[in-house]
């Protein structure tokens, strides 16, 4: 009967990802004087990564082992296609929104994500780098990333429900545009980099991604429809099971 409740409550946690995502704030701009740790542990500023160009942003954890891993590896192949010169034409920053994280865990997803874009790339063009007095957290507030952690019955960290972006950044820190899911084509990202260039702000772009991110009416949130169908579903069943055993075991008390 125990394992039963639990499912039950991992569902309806599961369930509350509806209220995690992204929520978009175009044309606003980010606090570019937050310090992060890079790979050679030396604390720097979003403005001193960013180096005054337009630049590609996520938010990952790198022990995950959801869709981040697909993310960035979708982004090794992609800015391997891409038609730009890194760190003139751009910059990419991946951060780390995990707590518990070191500078040796973004050291290594770095060495692997450059082993995977398969040609000579730039090294200083795209960096991995882990929050400093929760800068990483006031980051994904700025740009409205929600991520939610979850934990075990000691208390320990399991993982964390969030959604996968790509957060485009003009040179000034102003907030150009997010590209939704996993896969992204050089094209697209192309645009977006020349809109940041121009600080122009644009719309997001729609995914026929395999997670399915898509936008919310109410509150512009990314949400898992599939997923959440599905959980939908599956706690209906297991309610109904729950409630059948239940039933039976009263019976067969009182025969």
């Amino acid at each position: 009967m125990k394992k039963y409740l639990l499912l039950i409550a991992l569902l309806f946690n599961t369930l509350e990802a509806d209220h995690l995502g992204v929520q978009e704030k175009l044309g606003t701009s980010i606090p570019l004087e937050l310090t992060f740790i890079n790979e050679q542990a030396k604390s720097v500023t979003l403005k001193e990564l960013m180096k005054g160009k337009p630049t590609l942003l996520t938010l990952n954890y790198f022990k995950c082992a959801g869709i981040c891993t697909p993310q960035l590896n979708e982004m090794s192949v992609m800015l391997s296609r891409l038609k730009l010169a890194e760190n003139i034409d751009y910059k990419v920053i991946t951060v780390d929104f995990a707590e518990d994280e070191t500078v040796e865990l973004a050291k290594a997803k770095k060495s692997t994500m450059l082993r995977a874009i398969g040609r000579a790339y730039v090294p200083d063009a795209w960096h991995f780098v882990i929050g400093e007095n929760n800068s990483s957290g006031k980051l994904a507030d700025a740009v409205g990333f929600k991520y939610k952690k979850m934990t075990n019955k000691k208390g320990e960290t399991t993982g964390y429900l969030h959604a996968a972006t790509i957060i485009v950044l003009s040179p000034k820190g102003k907030i150009i545009r997010y590209l939704q899911g996993v896969q992204q084509l050089p094209s697209d990202i192309a645009m977006a980099i020349q809109e940041a260039k121009e600080e122009r702000v644009s719309t997001s772009i729609p995914k026929n991604a395999p997670f399915c991110f898509t936008e919310r009416p109410t509150g512009d949130i990314l949400v898992n429809k599939v997923t959440k169908s599905w959980m939908i579903f599956m706690l209906i069943v297991v309610i109904g099971l729950f409630i059948y055993l239940l039933t039976r075991n009263r019976a067969k008390n009182k025969s």
